[in-house]
């Protein structure tokens, strides 16, 4: 048996890219890196110890638990996420602990909406009192009101036109900068003071003239903040480099790239060649999520541009339905970047200045392509990546909960019926656009994220409607249910604790690919 410094560890992997790189992809000539295939595996930078003790494994659950008390976001540091991966741990022992974690996630959240209900009876009562006071003195209410009105007009015509100066970049610097600039000066709700810290150590992070990828990944593990994901998501898909210096430079040269691609491709939409690719994409936009932004005509035009010029890029594969679901979160995130409204989906994005737009569209473009690149062979021919995530899905379920699997295996719902869409749109069609942007924010922290530990999300998704699934004794009840997800008021905390249990599931058999096996 290897030693436990030998051991390979399942979390850091080998996936460094040249950013920015264009080339050709030849179906599954590159396939996503799967632990199956490949043992190649970097191995955690090591701490020179403040002593010459020797180190020894954990054999206690208090010690165990000392090294997880944080594991998933509880606590204010978050910069030991992913450190137990590197022990020896029993795996019931981190079931246990991952359980234990869940648990006290939900008792959290019950504090906190009390604590909002408190507060919403204090507001009442203020209100209250207030209205009284007007009741007793019309005429003094009156005359402090118009005076209020009239400051307030004055500060509201400041404010707006301050506010559009600020959120709409001045020159053709590029939106990193400006957009930074918005963040510290634009109108927000009030962060608790757990976000506020957590936003200072992103912000301390992003400042320095190099930026640490790696304390990067482990800070994103449990969701960025708003204000900086449009840089982090730059940073974390290889968009942009670690250095600061260069990073002008990197975004004026691949945005006229991108516009060079336009002017050179996009007038052949209409070509006997490519009109049944462009016709597709045309079909698929309509269907996108969400609606109130898909049918916004200028979204249309660069939702089209942006899928017709990576089919022409990618040959190999062309335009496949499902990677049109995978542009809306980038654009989502990338107009953030840019306006203060909390719901972008309201937003009409066509009152945004052309540069901006562009910028928006090249920088969709790239994110895009470098996400589709780890997962090419789930669009080349027969979706052969696709049909083998999906087979993988049905063992490890049948791994982890034989119950579920033999429910639906006597019912004769197949995996392929309802999973494929899982992992043909990541999810997307399944939990509402805001979840799908907390989701990523995990996969993009993740080695091999979109690839690879989106089984394991998946395997806990199924899992956490166990009892609604063993409740239908129906074939087609069960895939109606399976296919029409009760998701839709799901927000940050649910995806939370969906990514702890398969954070937990990956911990437990990322490193036994026997499971995959009966």
């Amino acid at each position: 048996m290897a030693s436990d410094a030998g051991r390979k560890q399942f979390w850091k992997r080998s996936g460094a890219k040249v950013p920015g790189s264009i080339q050709h992809v030849y179906g599954a000539q590159h396939p996503p890196f799967d632990p199956l295939l490949h043992g190649t595996l970097i191995k955690p930078r090591s701490k020179p110890p403040t002593t010459p003790v020797k180190l020894k494994k954990v054999s206690t659950f208090q010690e165990f638990e000392s090294n997880t008390s944080d594991a998933w976001d509880l606590g204010d540091d978050d910069d030991e996420l992913l450190a137990i991966a590197a022990e020896n741990l029993n795996t019931e022992v981190v079931m246990e602990t991952a359980h234990k974690v869940i648990q006290n996630h939900s008792k959290l959240q019950e504090q906190h909406k009390f604590q909002e209900e408190h507060l919403q009876e204090e507001k009442q009562v203020e209100s209250a009192e207030l209205s009284s006071v007007a009741c007793g003195d019309n005429r003094l209410v009156k005359s402090v009101s118009e005076g209020h009105t009239s400051s307030s007009s004055d500060n509201a015509s400041e404010n707006s036109s301050m506010q559009r100066s600020q959120s709409l970049p001045q020159t053709s610097a590029p939106p990193l900068v400006s957009g930074m600039a918005d963040y510290n000066t634009s109108v927000t709700p009030a962060l608790t003071e757990r976000e506020a810290s957590r936003l200072d150590k992103f912000k301390q992070l992003l400042a320095g003239p190099n930026t640490d990828l790696e304390e990067l990944r482990k800070l994103s593990w449990s969701g960025i903040p708003k204000r900086v994901r449009p840089i982090a998501w730059k940073l974390l898909s290889g968009y942009l480099p670690a250095n600061v210096d260069r990073r002008e430079s990197t975004l004026q040269r691949k945005r006229k790239e991108y516009f060079a691609f336009v002017e050179q491709y996009y007038d052949s939409r209409n070509d006997e060649n490519h009109q049944d690719t462009y016709r597709q994409i045309h079909i698929d936009i309509p269907r996108m999520s969400p609606e109130v932004l898909r049918l916004q005509p200028k979204v249309t035009e660069i939702f089209e541009r942006i899928l017709f010029i990576w089919a022409i890029r990618h040959p190999a594969s062309g335009y496949v339905q499902g990677i049109n679901d995978l542009v809306t979160p980038f654009f989502v995130v990338f107009v953030c970047e840019y306006i203060e409204e909390e719901v972008v989906e309201n937003f009409d994005v066509s009152s945004l200045p052309e540069e901006v737009l562009q910028n928006i569209e090249a920088d969709s473009y790239w994110c895009m392509s470098k996400l589709l690149d780890g997962i090419q062979d789930n669009y080349t021919f027969a979706q052969p990546g696709i049909q083998k995530k999906v087979k993988m899905l049905e063992e490890l379920v049948s791994r982890i909960d034989e119950q579920v699997h033999r429910h639906l295996d006597q019912h004769e719902v197949k995996y392929l019926q309802f999973a494929f869409r899982w992992m043909n749109n990541l999810l997307m069609r399944e939990v509402p656009l805001r979840c799908t942007i907390r989701l990523w924010d995990t996969y993009q922290s993740e080695p091999e994220g979109f690839s690879h530990f989106h089984l394991y999300v998946c395997a806990a998704f199924l899992v956490k409607w166990r009892k609604e699934i063993l409740e239908e004794k129906d074939f087609q009840e069960l895939l109606i249910f399976l296919q029409n997800l009760p998701t839709v008021h799901w927000g940050n905390e649910e995806i939370s604790v969906l990514l702890a249990e398969a954070y937990r599931l990956k911990f437990a058999f990322a490193d036994a690919p026997n499971h995959y096996k009966k």
